[in-house]
């Protein structure tokens, strides 16, 4: 047997119980292996019975005095219950309709309970606890992920016969050096003791050592991909001053959006394609650099295409680059869903033609009948709404053409390098000259009233507001939410009755939200109430005020993005963030994102108070799953990952004096799981 054979190889596993654990991912003994404990309950500190607290969990060392009769109490209930004593004092175990749980207290000798402990001084029960044998293997008892059918039990006794099985055949991936540098336990003991751990240090090592694996096949991997992709171009770029951009432009560029064109330039000149992240932050001027990308290109005689997640974010995409390339004479254009059929044909025949040299669109860049002359650039923007296969499909208009993807998502360098490792980055961490910070105050719903009065302020000085809602509608979900359309329906209404309100949500279709951003944008609507899905949006210079309910009900990268929809024009501008009841940790949250509008800073503390899940999640796909991305709060031992990823990459960039590391970082990568061998 091998972590490969199928699970029902092992003893105990029919087709039944096989067909249980394919509904959770399980197919093969190594599945079985890899799917780790969720947590654990510790059986080695107990509690006597005389001194177990009521009301909470308590661990019993105890042996059975008697067991009582079964009562069938009515029609589909059965309870069995079995007293036990320590010497202390005695307490009831209550089971129901459970025959199988209290047979297991015929057996002899002691039994350990892990439950809560209910009654008085006088009477103490335990209802259906865990239940070990004094004489188990291990008395740190693993808790599993579980569906219908499948029990703790059962996986239990699957996993203990697979260890048994393969064990031996667990082999270590990791270069021994390594191992040594980073005082890293053998994998074999970290799959055992993960699962079945003889004590808190065998969990620590344990999660220490198959953490680091994830994270070093993930930097690994990525490192892998990266050196793969390095495919000749079919075409050549030459240098290209880019004195004429940097004059034509109406403002003055950052220090960082020169740097960032500078390697973007550098890169296309390259004879391999190009494959670049440019993060910043909101307001950052990324929208410029694309510009100048496109630029460079299309000095070069060559194509450029931008695919932007939204109509609304595609419209203005186009109109910045029309407004900055046309002038010198780059013809740029817009390709979207909502063309009629014979606009999208005159311009599918400019681009097959080379008549147009930038385009902007949504999805239907990536139609079969958009083709083009000579791309040679592509560009995403909110790169991770868009599929892998969907920006493969676009590159694939072209021959290897050079990729640069964006993102307003600011995260920490250091999970930015592991996540984004096939990748180039460069960062945007400063804003435009003349942006003005963004005020923002935390409040509580006592001073609704006084949020209010300050946003008519606001909009009887002629500028704009936002107010943003978690819901679309109280039928959606938590009642206690405010929710966006009953919310705009009471404010026209009432308080701002003489204003112009509108409502935007994710449910409108795409020319719903188009002509609603577009009243906004021209100014026919005063007052935009919105679901989250204005936090990928159009610039409205106007806009100064942003108020944003429930805002313990949003974590701060997401709280710092929908602020970033306002103060982008030449006006002071508000955000106040309203959380009607809010505890301690609320408090903590919305100070950090009150004191400071640096969005590398907010990430940098979203990611200690909520871990990493959402950026794993931001760039989902194409991703393996991670077992713990709790980790990557850990800056340090994530460096250390890194680095000794970096180190095998750079001795041996394509794994090829390294089998078995790249026999693990394929499996990985194309099955989406971690393999064992």
């Amino acid at each position: 047997m091998t972590v490969s054979s199928p699970v029902t190889e092992l003893k105990g596993v029919a087709e039944k119980r096989a067909k249980l654990y394919k509904k959770i991912g399980i197919e093969t003994v190594g599945d079985l292996l890899d799917r780790f404990p969720r947590g654990y309950i510790d059986f080695t500190s107990a509690t006597p019975i005389a001194e177990a607290p009521v009301n909470e969990f308590a661990v019993i060392d105890c042996t059975v005095k008697r067991i009582i009769p079964p009562a069938r109490i009515r029609k589909g209930l059965t309870v069995f219950k079995i007293v036990v004593t320590d010497g202390s004092d005695d307490l009831t175990v209550v089971i129901y309709n459970n025959p199988y749980a209290a047979k297991v207290f015929e057996g002899e000798g002691n039994f350990l309970l892990y439950g809560k402990v209910i009654g008085g001084f006088t009477r103490k029960e335990m209802n259906s606890p865990q239940v070990i044998r004094g004489d188990a293997e291990s008395r740190i008892l693993p808790l599993y992920h579980l569906t219908e059918g499948l029990t703790n039990a059962m996986v239990i006794t699957n996993v203990r016969e697979a260890i048994r099985a393969v064990g031996d055949g667990i082999s270590d991936f990791m270069p021994r050096d390594i191992l040594l540098e980073n005082t890293l336990c053998a994998r074999r003991y970290a799959v055992e003791n993960i699962h079945f751990p003889v004590d808190d240090r065998a969990v620590m090592l344990s999660k220490k050592r198959l953490a680091f694996d994830e994270f070093f096949l993930l930097s690994l991997g990525m490192s892998y991909i990266k050196e793969k992709s390095r495919t000749e171009n079919s075409f050549k770029m030459g240098d290209v001053p880019m004195s004429e951009y940097e004059n034509a432009l109406p403002f003055e560029l950052t220090n960082a959006q020169k740097r960032a064109i500078s390697e973007i330039c550098g890169d296309m000149r390259r004879p391999y394609p190009m494959n670049r992240l440019v993060q910043g932050d909101v307001g950052s001027g990324k929208t410029a650099v694309a510009a100048a990308a496109c630029y460079f290109c299309a000095k070069n005689g060559l194509q450029a295409a931008l695919m932007a997640p939204t109509e609304i974010l595609a419209v203005q995409h186009y109109h910045t680059l029309s407004a900055i390339l046309e002038p010198m004479g780059i013809k740029t254009a817009l390709l979207t869903g909502s063309l009629t059929v014979k606009e999208k044909n005159a311009v599918r025949k400019a681009l097959k033609n080379g008549d147009i040299q930038v385009i902007a669109g949504t999805h239907a860049l990536i139609a079969r009948a958009t083709e083009f002359q000579s791309l040679a650039l592509v560009i995403t923007d909110e790169q991770h709404r868009f599929g892998v296969n969907q920006r493969a499909m676009l590159a694939d208009k072209g021959q290897n053409p050079h990729k640069l993807v964006m993102s307003a998502t600011p995260i920490p360098r250091t999970l930015a390098l592991m996540i984004y490792g096939d990748l180039d980055i460069s960062i945007l961490n400063e804003l435009p000259k003349g942006r003005q910070p963004v005020d923002t105050f935390a409040v509580t719903g006592k001073l609704r009233a006084r949020a209010y009065n300050f946003v008519k302020k606001e909009l009887d000085s002629g500028r704009q507001g936002y107010i943003v809602c978690p819901l679309i509608s109280s039928e959606d979900g938590d009642s206690g939410l405010i929710a966006a359309k009953e919310y705009a329906e009471k404010l026209s209404e009432g308080i701002f009755s003489g204003y112009k309100v509108g409502l935007l949500h994710g449910k409108m279709s795409a020319a719903e939200k188009e002509s609603v951003m577009s009243a906004f944008k021209n100014g026919d609507i005063s007052l935009l109430v919105s679901t989250t899905v204005v936090e990928v949006g159009v610039d409205v210079p106007n806009s100064t005020i942003m108020v944003i309910e429930n805002a313990d009900r949003f974590g701060l990268s997401q709280l710092h993005q929908l602020r970033g929809r306002v103060g982008r024009g030449q006006y002071k501008s508000y955000c106040i963030l309203i959380a009607d009841d809010p505890n301690e940790e609320t408090r903590e949250r919305l100070k950090i994102i009150s004191s400071t509008t640096d969005g590398f800073k907010i990430a940098e503390e979203d990611l200690k108070l909520r871990g990493s899940g959402d950026f794993f999640g931001d760039r989902q796909h194409g991703l393996p799953p991670m077992k713990f991305p709790e980790m990557s709060s850990d800056t340090v031992f994530l460096a250390a990952c890194r680095q000794a990823a970096m180190k095998v990459a750079k001795e041996d960039p394509t794994l090829e004096r390294h089998p078995q590391l790249l026999k693990t970082v394929l499996r990985m990568f194309e099955c989406g799981e971690n393999g064992l061998n």
